[in-house]
């Protein structure tokens, strides 16, 4: 009697707008914003290791990262305004892993974040693959808004944080603090704001 193959592991996930998503070989027609933006908002930052009554959420730090990019590059077209808004969207399926988990992993870790925000540019009318110079523009202000939150949030001193993510330029985070909010707000803002910048590309 010949051996029945191995079950083959599932590989995709339902979302709540009734797509399922397959993380191996994910496409842009199975990805929605209101998934995106849904999922962000339970998504805890810092493993939820934060002060409040609320998890700060990886929803909550796009848009943080988004206005930061905004400082930083003024006058960027919206495109890549959004392509900050969507820096972190992955982890709406695969969650928020600190630093040291995602290097004890290693690169699988890495190409699953690479392949979703490949489908999600595409989805949305970005390159799949987001250019040197603005990645870096998006990763400063991603720095930045990860030192504004180990400082207000996470238990960090100024010297901490200065360690692990840079000193940063005090311009750059004037009149800025962390928001704790509930999901269903931090939701609403981010489709929001990706629905505005959207229209702002035309």
């Amino acid at each position: 009697m010949a051996k029945s193959s191995p079950k083959q592991a599932r590989a995709w996930q339902r979302m709540l707008s009734g797509r399922r998503l397959d993380l191996l070989d994910p496409t842009p027609m199975d990805i929605e914003i209101e998934d995106i933006a849904h999922g962000l908002a339970f998504v805890a930052r810092w493993n939820g290791q934060t002060l409040g009554d609320f998890a700060y959420s990886v929803a909550e730090h796009s848009l943080l990262v988004e206005a930061l990019f905004a400082r930083i590059v003024p006058k960027a077209d919206p495109k890549w305004r959004l392509a900050a808004l969507l820096h972190d969207a992955p982890e709406y399926v695969i969650g928020d892993m600190i630093s040291p988990v995602k290097n004890a992993i290693g690169p699988g870790y890495e190409e699953l974040d690479e392949r979703l925000t490949a489908a999600i540019h595409i989805r949305f009318g970005l390159p799949a693959k987001t250019p040197v110079q603005i990645k870096k523009q998006i990763k400063k202000a991603d720095s930045l808004s990860a030192w504004l939150e180990a400082t207000q949030i996470a238990g960090f001193s100024a010297e901490e944080a200065n360690k692990f993510f840079g000193a940063p330029d005090p311009a750059l985070l004037k009149d800025l603090s962390i928001s704790l909010r509930p999901p269903v707000e931090v939701r609403e803002e981010f489709t929001a704001r990706h629905n505005a910048l959207l229209a702002e590309i035309g």
